[in-house]
């Protein structure tokens, strides 16, 4: 599982302008969440200098 969400967290860099990225929470504008599985990737864009900030993955049944 470690692989697939690293290798989810590449795919998702190299395909940032194809994605809609909505954001969590209007308290939150600028993180936004991707699902693999169980598992939930929690990121941010900043496009200025182009990376994606990995902030989390997290078990979807921890997140309650």
């Amino acid at each position: 599982m470690a692989q697939r969400l690293f290798d989810k967290t590449k795919w998702i860099a190299s395909n940032v302008e194809n994605l809609r990225h909505e954001p969590l929470s209007p308290d939150l504008p600028g993180l936004s969440k991707y699902a693999v599985g169980d598992w939930r990737i929690f990121y941010s864009i900043d496009r200025g200098d182009s990376l994606l900030e990995i902030h989390a993955i997290i078990r979807r049944s921890e997140l309650r």
